[in-house]
């Protein structure tokens, strides 16, 4: 049973400037097959390597593989469609599975522009494309296909989804296989160093209405410390990692099990070896101020604060239960530790205006992070955020989700004007920065990581793939007028996935009707309940607690 891996082979502006990311999702789905007894797995990362098609096709011959699997974020879409049409065509006989967010909620939108794809996993991968392998290398593929949770397919003229797998509830029986990567190309290039992205947790508490991920992992888990500190510890001696990022929306939840994490890292004298960092919420710095110099000992040197936006409308738009002040006083608090602190500001919303571009420079200039990103509203057409404004969405062209894009027209702005009032903002924050920051930060390590940082931005800048600014044909604030983001405008959301999204829609005002309905009965029987019974001492109804009203259920 041969098993052939493909990282589709997408670029774009953003994450990339820091270099290059090993694809951990071929790690953690190798280990688990491997566990099963699967050993022939072979990998490609196209993306890394920018393999062409002409190649891929070449080396999907010479390999002959039983299935071809790829993943696929919404923006990498149509690149992996392409991986598995290639497949189709160079390896027939092969079954073609495509993994991922993008398919698990819109594989209706997916088969209908891909056809040639054989079997979308939904959700979590490790035991759905496990049981699928077990399916294909026993024989029982196709027949049993509709047996197996957690698949989409075409069948007949009908795109069928079977129900949902549940989550992994044992995520350390997940031994993740790194020795596929080739370790020598995935370098942080502010530190030189190379760089692995662990996962210590999965699926996240809270609801932001921009962000798929806590529909994607559905419930919250966390990982045994000691053994994300095993994997860590491989991770060094095997593969000479120095840096690494956990994967998790934000590892701090669960105080406790950080805490451990870090004791761990510590106890085996990891932090001399290796530095890392996260992304978390502001709340979370907030709540663990005086643990941040514990947290530095461990060898945690970059924090990415999701502070998302600086006027309060917009971090209640975003539902992220968040105030300015609290976000100025966790970089201030990081800062203090000694950790670097990212700001994240999320732009490019139906009502941003020139001036509000303004507010995000000035109120990251007064909060003085380390670092400061601009990214773009990407409104993911799975999130709830996308149902509120999807009439004012005119870009299907879902290759140009990428954060980097403005998929939205702000009324005030044309796409230029957002773009250029953006780069506004980078060249005076980073201009300042490196002429009265970064080289007078002393002469050790804090020095050396923030001209790294700049160096990744300067080298991004220099080749026109920051921000896709050469693609769009940008050059400095006199093009702004002339921009042209390449937008397919071919490109349309397909019946089948509209009528899903209506039916989803419709089940959701009917269940809310519902709902409304049983909380007025609920409030007519206790009003009628009320004016027919009497306390046998006369005394008055009171609700519990004293008060005269009942609680909405």
């Amino acid at each position: 049973m041969r098993i052939v891996l493909v990282h589709p082979n997408y670029h774009s502006g953003g994450a990339e400037i820091a270099g290059n990311w090993p694809p951990a999702w071929v790690a953690y789905l190798a280990g688990h097959l491997r566990g099963a007894g699967f050993d022939e797995i072979h990998f490609i990362d196209a993306m890394t390597n920018h393999i062409s098609d002409e190649d891929l096709r070449a080396k999907l011959i010479e390999l002959q593989p039983d299935v071809v699997g790829c993943t696929a974020i919404t923006p990498a879409i149509y690149v992996a469609e392409t991986v598995l049409q290639i497949a189709s065509e160079a390896v027939p006989d092969a079954v073609t599975v495509l993994g991922g967010i993008h398919g698990t909620f819109m594989y209706k939108q997916v088969l209908s522009e891909a056809p040639w794809i054989d079997v979308i996993v939904r959700g979590e991968g490790e035991e759905i494309f496990l049981n699928l392998i077990s399916c294909i290398a026993e024989g029982r593929w196709p027949a049993d296909r509709r047996g197996l949770k957690g698949l989409a397919f075409i069948d007949g003229d009908e795109i069928r989804a079977t129900p949902a797998a549940s989550t992994v509830k044992d995520l350390d029986a997940i031994n993740p296989d790194w020795s596929l990567l080739e370790w020598g190309k995935y370098i942080y290039v502010p530190l030189g160093k190379r760089v692995a992205i662990p996962n210590m947790a999965r699926g996240c508490p809270f609801t932001c209405s921009f962000c798929s991920q806590w529909k994607f992992w559905r419930d919250y888990r966390v990982r045994d410390p000691k053994k994300v500190v095993d994997e860590i510890e491989k991770l060094v001696n095997d593969h000479d990692v120095g840096f690494f990022i956990l994967a998790d929306e934000e590892p701090t939840i669960n105080r406790k099990k950080f805490i451990q994490f870090c004791e761990e890292l510590i106890a085996r004298g990891l932090p001399e070896k290796v530095q890392w960092g996260i992304n978390t919420r502001v709340t979370d710095i907030y709540r663990d101020r005086e643990l941040l110099s514990f947290f530095r000992k461990a060898g945690l040197v970059h924090v990415s604060l999701g502070t998302e936006a600086a006027a309060q409308l917009k971090l209640d738009q975003f539902n992220k239960e968040t105030t300015v002040a609290e976000n100025k006083e966790a970089i201030r608090l990081l800062r203090e530790a000694d950790i670097f602190v990212e700001a994240q500001f999320i732009v490019g919303l139906d009502n941003e205006t020139a001036e509000t571009l303004e507010d995000t420079f000035q109120m990251a200039w007064d909060w003085q992070p380390d670092l400061a990103n601009w990214a773009m509203y990407t409104p993911w057409p799975f999130t709830p955020l996308f149902q509120d404004l999807k009439d004012k969405v005119e870009v299907f062209d879902f290759s140009k989700y990428n954060f980097v894009t403005p998929i939205m027209k702000p009324k005030a702005l044309t796409r230029g004007e957002l773009l250029d009032g953006v780069m506004k903002n980078y060249r005076r924050f980073y201009m300042r920065k490196a002429l009265f920051h970064y080289p007078w930060r002393g002469t050790g390590y804090r020095r050396r990581y923030l001209l790294g940082c700049l160096k990744a931005f300067a080298k991004a800048g220099f080749a026109r793939t920051f921000y896709d600014l050469g693609k769009a044909g940008y050059w400095g604030p006199q093009t702004k007028n002339s921009v042209d983001f390449n937008f397919d405008e071919t490109r349309t959301l397909s019946e089948a996935q509209m009528a899903d999204w209506e039916a989803s829609a419709d089940k959701a005002a009917k269940a809310a009707e519902r709902r409304e309905a049983l909380r007025a009965q609920g409030k007519e029987r206790a009003i009628e309940r009320n004016a027919t019974f009497k306390m046998p001492n006369g005394a008055e109804i009171m609700a519990c607690g004293g008060g005269k009203e009942q609680m909405d259920a």
